[in-house]
């Protein structure tokens, strides 16, 4: 899986690291944490002209 392309993938200030800002429900989590080919559904790709086309 991508992260780094995904729209909900951002820096959190807090811990000072990238996070998902999905909330993902245990058996996601714990699938994708085990690392085996798991597929995002939320997976969104970021596009900024995407997002400044729709601002004209």
């Amino acid at each position: 899986m991508i992260c780094d392309s995904c729209s909900y993938y951002d820096y959190d200030e807090d811990s000072e690291s990238y996070v998902c800002l999905v909330d993902l429900d245990e058996d996601e989590l714990f699938r994708f944490m085990q690392g085996s080919s798991f597929e995002c559904p939320y997976y969104n790709p970021y596009d900024e002209y995407k997002i400044v086309n729709k601002q004209n």
